[in-house]
């Protein structure tokens, strides 16, 4: 039996947060597994882990920036998000998860995510009090009203010294549930999401 995850082409947008370096454990795991991943990196989150780790997991250019074409010149945007069969942001920061709730076209990979029209996944990571912020809290819902998938965040241990809510979920999980969505889906079909 071939491996739901063989030559598929998954997004993987990194946002900001002390949980990116989960994000190559992730995308480690997703390439041992013979996807294809695009990594584009938020700004912030070149600040926790660098473009060159994921170009070495990937074999691929690290997309960042909006105007500066590397592989696709009617804009990256454009070409990522037709490519993706699915795409997934781990961690999705406060940041991040906000401006997907909005709409905003204010970087490389919100403006991505309002072109893609493959299932969407969302792997929250932030403080707990942060997670528990209605206004978090009504982005969140938001997302799922939408049709985004969101994974976690796991209890335990934060990297501010408190306990709660907030972690990034476990690499693994997040694959578990990224063969469930494409196993739904096949390959090359049509996205569950309306949009």
């Amino acid at each position: 039996m071939t491996d739901v995850l063989h030559n598929r082409e998954i997004l993987l947008g990194v946002s900001g947060g002390v949980a990116a370096y989960k994000a190559a454990d992730l995308c480690s795991r997703l390439v041992q597994r013979g996807a294809k991943v695009t990594v584009i990196m938020t700004e912030s989150a070149n600040q926790f882990i660098g473009a060159r780790t994921f170009e070495a997991l990937t074999g691929r250019p690290v997309y960042s920036h909006a105007f500066e074409a590397q592989e696709h010149f009617q804009g990256e945007h454009i070409g990522l998000a037709r490519r993706a069969e699915l795409a997934v942001v781990a961690p999705a920061t406060a940041q991040t998860i906000a401006r997907l709730a909005h709409g905003m076209a204010d970087d490389l990979l919100s403006t991505t995510l309002l072109v893609v029209t493959a299932p969407v996944l969302l792997a929250p990571a932030m403080n707990c009090d942060m997670w528990a912020k209605p206004a978090v809290q009504r982005n969140v819902a938001q997302l799922r009203d939408d049709g985004y998938t969101i994974v976690g965040p796991e209890e335990g241990w934060l990297s501010c010294g408190q306990i709660g809510a907030g972690r990034m979920a476990d690499p693994g999980s997040i694959v578990g549930v990224i063969e469930a969505i494409l196993s739904r889906k096949g390959p090359g079909g049509q996205s569950e999401r309306g949009q």
